[in-house]
């Protein structure tokens, strides 16, 4: 009897066991389809709408040009004696730079001057002459023919000792020119002579380079359909220049457009701009490579997305903008220009609204986001940047105008 009820108990407990397993799995599956069912959270980036002053720049690819150049040869033929400066000096307008044995030219004027003082005793003793003859005219006791033979005498004397002033002129250049100074400031380069070389005057090498480093040029070129543009600015003053690296990284001087080139290369469909810089770090030499950022205009108080926050649709360029209850809206926004990562927006944002930059591809009207981790804070609504050089565009692109298809 005692065994029959045990084993009655044993059912009922597993029977009891059973059913609570029933009932856990079915809450289990319950809560699964109640999960599956609801809308997941997107982990996106997002970005603040801000209100800023925005620089517009025209960027072109530059070669920097010294201002002047100089290949300084010798005018002379001759021995070098001394070689006055060092490679790499700064020399200055005036400074002797290279001595050439001046006394084969030294001697050579001495000798021109003796000529021309035995031609001006000539000359004397001629007009002497000539006034003798003209006083006998009066008398008679002289024909007229030898007046005027010796007045002929007295002009060619006359024209010798021209002559031999113009000699004796020519011998002094040449000593100078046996003496070589700077014709402006510059930076000497690698010396092509020593002393005890011969140079001569028909050499075709340079016996050094002098180049001028301050001020200093950039020739950087710019698509002809710009070229319009950016001389109605420079009508409405100096526009500024900046010169960066190869690699757009680091900025190496500032400088000032000088002018448009008058012509335009029909092979690239591009025109020379000449930039101006006083280099006085010496950042910038002669052919090196640059980036030329002309700053063509600097939009005051414009409202601005991240560049990665536009996509286009059907309709146009739009945003998503982010609610407060964490969902997302599209926005149709009309886009002024793109300048590198930064987009200015004249309608369909306000500052201080907030647009995902990142994983638009899975977000549709309504769908709910989290901000990813390390998005970085946006600043408050309405704050406006310090100027144009607050805000630093990518130097490889350009301003880029709007499409002209979007929203309101």
């Amino acid at each position: 009897m005692l065994l029959g009820w045990a084993r009655g108990i044993t059912i009922v407990a597993l029977a009891a066991a059973c059913l609570s397993l029933l009932y856990c799995s079915s809450a289990d599956s319950k809560q699964q389809k109640a999960q599956a069912a609801g809308p997941h959270a997107v982990s996106v980036a997002i970005a603040q709408v801000q209100k800023q002053d925005v620089p517009v720049y025209l960027t072109g690819l530059g070669s920097v040009t010294a201002f002047y150049t100089a290949n300084i040869k010798s005018r002379v033929d001759g021995q070098i004696m001394k070689v006055n400066f060092q490679e790499g000096q700064i020399v200055h307008e005036n400074d002797l730079l290279i001595e050439i044995d001046d006394r084969p030219y030294k001697v050579q004027l001495e000798q021109m001057e003796a000529q021309l003082f035995k031609d001006q005793a000539s000359l004397r003793d001629a007009k002497l002459n000539l006034d003798r003859y003209t006083a006998l005219i009066p008398s008679g006791s002289i024909a007229q023919q030898q007046v005027d033979t010796q007045k002929a005498t007295v002009d060619q004397l006359d024209g010798q000792v021209r002559t031999d002033q113009a000699q004796i002129d020519n011998a002094k250049l040449q000593i100078v020119y046996c003496h070589i100074t700077a014709p402006f400031t510059g930076r000497v380069g690698l010396r092509q002579v020593d002393p005890g070389n011969i140079v001569h005057a028909a050499d075709t090498n340079p016996m050094l380079i002098l180049t001028q480093l301050q001020p200093i040029a950039v020739i950087f070129t710019l698509p002809e359909d710009q070229l319009q543009t950016v001389a109605q600015h420079m009508k409405q003053g100096v526009l500024e220049v900046d010169a960066f690296s190869r690699d757009d990284q680091t900025k190496l001087a500032t400088g000032k457009l000088q002018t448009i080139d008058n012509e335009i290369d029909p092979t690239t469909g591009t025109a020379k701009l000449k930039a101006v810089f006083d280099n006085k770090d010496n950042n910038l030499w002669p052919n090196q490579f640059v980036n030329a950022n002309l700053l063509l205009e600097t939009r005051k108080n414009s409202i601005t997305v991240p560049t990665a926050a536009i996509l286009r649709g059907p309709q146009g360029t739009y945003v998503y903008a982010v609610n407060p209850d964490k969902t997302v809206q599209d926005r149709l926004v009309t886009v002024a220009i793109t300048q590198g990562d930064t987009t200015v927006i004249t309608s369909g944002v306000n500052p201080g609204d907030t647009v995902v930059t990142d994983g638009q591809d899975k977000l549709q009207r309504g769908s709910r986001i989290e901000p990813r981790a390390g998005t970085p804070a946006a600043p408050a609504s309405g704050s406006t940047a310090n100027g144009a050089g607050s805000q630093r565009k990518n130097p490889s692109a350009a301003a880029t105008p709007a499409s002209g298809t979007s929203g309101s």
